[in-house]
């Protein structure tokens, strides 16, 4: 693979590697190596580390490898993985502040303990914080955005601001800057306002979905959640089961028999280049039969193989 010109860094104490495998990273376990990547210790290592990298150094940040499709190439520049390193999770003035690495079932695990309510629905979440607030995730009828107070980010200067959410224009798994821009930066931390509610109800709701989850859901395989979005008045799962789909496969990629908007690596031997393949079998499958155009969730990154 090209690599990247060697940098030298200062005061860092992450762990910084070159050629890195990231199939380890992603929940689809398939994709190329990362040129240079990073696990920071904690947000001011984070800072410290995206400070010193050249401001035209392509960057990849992610948390647990969900909705995300890691070509077969690799990733040229740099890969940073969060969940490692900022994880820091309580009550800070009323909200519930929460590190970008922290995992999404873990808020709402912790919520639910401080007697908050509406946060059930992040327990459906395979992600992190950082993920969610950058897609404004959501299921269960509960998303990410309808309960941020405000946000850090981390700019690449490695200086750190705090947004409001009236600083972005948020939609359906959408998050854009107010003036239609793409969002810059890194999520490093929200702060959330969910109302006051009662503990008890509030696990036992988690309880609930997460046994919704595991009935409906190839959990037991690797996948990368939900494929694609569901277009206005439709489930993208519905269109694609109608069109006899299920179970279709290119090498080790299969759309999984139990649900029909995710794509599964059985043996955990696919190639991304199986997995985006049957991505575009689909896509093209139902738009031939339906009309719909469905709009792919998961992010494709990299180089091809």
């Amino acid at each position: 693979m090209m690599m990247i010109e060697p940098l030298t860094f200062s005061t860092l104490r992450g762990t910084l590697k070159r050629d890195e495998p990231l199939a380890r990273y992603t929940s689809w376990r398939c994709g190329g190596r990362a040129d240079r990547f990073y696990v920071p210790a904690d947000r001011e290592d984070l800072a410290e580390f995206v400070g010193q990298l050249p401001p035209t150094e392509p960057l990849l940040v992610i948390g647990l490898g969900s909705n995300l499709l890691i070509r077969d190439g690799g990733v040229r520049g740099t890969v940073i993985v969060m969940h490692a390193g900022l994880n820091a999770l309580d009550m800070r003035d009323d909200f519930l502040y929460a590190e970008a690495g922290v995992a999404s079932p873990k808020v709402a695990r912790f919520a639910a303990t401080h007697g908050l309510a509406e946060a059930e629905f992040l327990a459906g979440i395979p992600g992190t914080v950082g993920g969610a607030l950058a897609m404004n995730a959501g299921c269960y009828g509960g998303e990410t955005w309808r309960y941020v107070g405000r946000v850090e980010v981390l700019t690449r200067a490695g200086t750190f601001v705090r947004r409001a959410p009236a600083d972005y224009a948020i939609g359906y798994r959408s998050v854009r800057r107010a003036d239609g821009a793409p969002a810059d930066g890194v999520f490093t931390a929200a702060w959330f306002a969910f109302p006051p509610g009662e503990a008890l109800a509030a696990r036992e709701r988690i309880k609930e979905l997460l046994q919704r989850r595991i009935a409906t859901q190839p959990l037991e395989l690797p996948n990368a959640g939900s494929v694609f979005r569901n277009p206005q008045g439709d489930h993208a799962a519905r269109l694609i089961e109608s069109c006899g789909l299920k179970g279709y496969t290119v090498g080790g990629a299969q759309v999984s028999e139990k649900h029909a908007n995710f794509i599964v690596n059985p043996q955990g031997r696919a190639r991304a280049s199986e997995i985006e393949a049957v991505i575009a079998h689909v896509r093209e499958t139902v738009h031939t039969r339906t009309g719909v155009d469905l709009e792919p969730e998961v992010r494709v990154v990299g180089e091809p193989g």
